[in-house]
């Protein structure tokens, strides 16, 4: 209903910290939420699912939040992470994504010791299963229906890669799966590939409306199918673990001035070309 700057992968500099705290220049990645702090999810300490919440570059509520794709933006206190030297601005970009995987990750109960599936792998996916490996997991596999992803995803440590439509999943195998990808039609091919009394996270979010599913896997076997949406203190483990590997780093596959928005948003449409698409104000 009006104009909306998009952007909620945010990182930058300091320009000016009205409280003195923060000197200029200092860098930082910004957590894009905003919960009201009030609402009975906040109260219960869940401010991830908070039923007011805002996020940068939303127009869920109205008016809209602004994002993050512009020269300055303004943003509060307790919304400022500082990042660490060994965490250059480059490879902080990923601490949004990467803590909406980690979010999944802890949705299961962790995955330390366990054969994890991530299904889809676009940015976000490919992230929690890089997560799942620094978390100890005993296996990560991931799939996709194009080459390129997957690519990625061995670039990023995986174990194991499954191309839907040439490959076969292996049947109760899994102790844990991420379903990423968002597709409706997944979800009875992502249960079955899980073993009884095994846990299923539906990190993907679904277009609206009805969508068909096979579930009858979800009952025979006594799975526990799990919702995972954004994230909170996550934010926080994924600087860290950003800030200690650069095993994440092939996720990033393009990075544009922000003059050249149009491309960078047309190479990211394309996932068999791209991976995570960076928009760039300054040489950092």
């Amino acid at each position: 209903r009006e104009p909306l700057v998009l952007g909620h992968e945010v990182v930058g500099r300091i320009e000016n910290d009205p409280s003195g705290v923060l000197a200029t220049g200092t860098p930082v990645a910004i957590h894009p939420a905003t919960p009201c702090g009030n609402c009975p999810e906040c109260l219960a300490g869940v401010r991830n699912v908070c039923r007011n919440a805002r996020y940068f570059g939303s127009a869920a509520s109205f008016p809209p939040t602004q994002g993050g794709f512009s020269e300055y933006m303004i943003v509060r206190q307790d919304q400022i992470r500082i990042l660490p030297d060994t965490l250059p601005l480059s490879r902080a970009v990923l601490a949004e994504p990467l803590a909406v995987g980690l979010h999944a990750l802890n949705r299961a109960g962790g995955v330390a010791g366990a054969k994890v599936l991530v299904g889809g792998s676009g940015p976000i996916g490919i992230l929690a299963a890089g997560a799942a490996k620094a978390a100890g997991a005993a296996e990560v596999w991931t799939t996709d229906i194009l080459d390129h992803p997957l690519e990625i995803a061995l670039n990023v440590g995986v174990d194991c890669t499954v191309r839907i439509g040439s490959d076969t999943l292996p049947d109760q195998y899994f102790d844990v799966a991420i379903e990423a990808s968002g597709a409706s039609v997944a979800v009875g091919a992502t249960l079955a590939a899980v073993r009884r009394r095994g846990v299923m996270v539906q990190l993907g979010m679904f277009p609206p409306g009805p969508r068909p599913a096979e579930l009858s896997a979800l009952v025979a076997k006594e799975i526990d199918y799990r919702g995972a949406f954004r994230f909170d203190t996550e934010f926080d483990e994924a600087i860290a673990l950003l800030a200690g590997s650069t095993a994440l780093d092939p996720v990033i596959t393009h990075s544009f001035d922000l003059v050249d928005a149009v491309a960078a948003m047309d190479v990211s449409a394309e996932p068999a070309i791209s991976g995570e698409v960076v928009l760039r104000l300054s040489d950092d």
